[in-house]
Protein backbone atom coordinates (compact mmCIF):
# COMPACT_ATOMS: atom_id res chain seq x y z
CA UNK A 1 0.00 0.00 0.00
CA UNK A 2 1.42 3.65 -0.75
CA UNK A 3 1.62 6.58 1.85
CA UNK A 4 -0.80 9.21 0.75
CA UNK A 5 1.58 12.25 -0.44
CA UNK A 6 0.94 15.65 1.33
CA UNK A 7 -0.51 18.55 -0.52
CA UNK A 8 0.50 21.26 1.47
CA UNK A 9 4.30 22.43 1.10
CA UNK A 10 5.29 24.45 4.41
CA UNK A 11 6.32 28.42 4.00
CA UNK A 12 9.74 28.34 5.73
CA UNK A 13 11.43 31.75 6.15
CA UNK A 14 14.97 31.82 4.44
CA UNK A 15 17.96 32.77 6.98
CA UNK A 16 19.32 35.81 6.65
CA UNK A 17 23.55 34.60 6.88
CA UNK A 18 25.49 31.36 6.03
CA UNK A 19 25.32 29.96 2.61
CA UNK A 20 21.77 30.80 1.11
CA UNK A 21 20.24 32.43 -2.07
CA UNK A 22 20.09 35.58 -0.24
CA UNK A 23 23.66 35.94 1.08
CA UNK A 24 24.68 35.03 -2.00
CA UNK A 25 22.96 37.32 -4.35
CA UNK A 26 24.12 40.17 -1.63
CA UNK A 27 27.43 38.85 -2.19
CA UNK A 28 27.26 38.96 -6.03
CA UNK A 29 25.95 42.47 -6.16
CA UNK A 30 28.68 43.78 -3.18
CA UNK A 31 31.49 42.25 -5.49
CA UNK A 32 29.96 44.33 -8.72
CA UNK A 33 29.75 47.78 -7.12
CA UNK A 34 33.66 46.89 -6.07
CA UNK A 35 34.83 45.89 -9.37
CA UNK A 36 32.85 48.88 -10.97
CA UNK A 37 34.13 51.43 -8.54
CA UNK A 38 37.67 49.90 -8.47
CA UNK A 39 37.66 50.35 -12.65
CA UNK A 40 36.19 54.09 -12.43
CA UNK A 41 39.21 54.83 -9.68
CA UNK A 42 41.76 53.55 -12.16
CA UNK A 43 40.45 55.46 -14.54
CA UNK A 44 40.08 59.22 -12.91
CA UNK A 45 43.45 58.66 -10.96
CA UNK A 46 45.45 56.73 -13.85
CA UNK A 47 46.95 54.59 -11.05
CA UNK A 48 46.25 50.63 -11.08
CA UNK A 49 45.61 48.91 -7.75
CA UNK A 50 49.11 47.84 -7.13
CA UNK A 51 50.16 51.55 -7.31
CA UNK A 52 47.68 52.29 -4.29
CA UNK A 53 48.81 49.48 -2.23
CA UNK A 54 52.50 50.67 -2.78
CA UNK A 55 53.40 47.91 -4.54
CA UNK A 56 54.85 49.29 -7.60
Amino acid sequence: MTQPQPTITPKLDQPKFGFNEYAERLNGRAAMIGFGLMLVIEYVTNQGVLSWLGLK
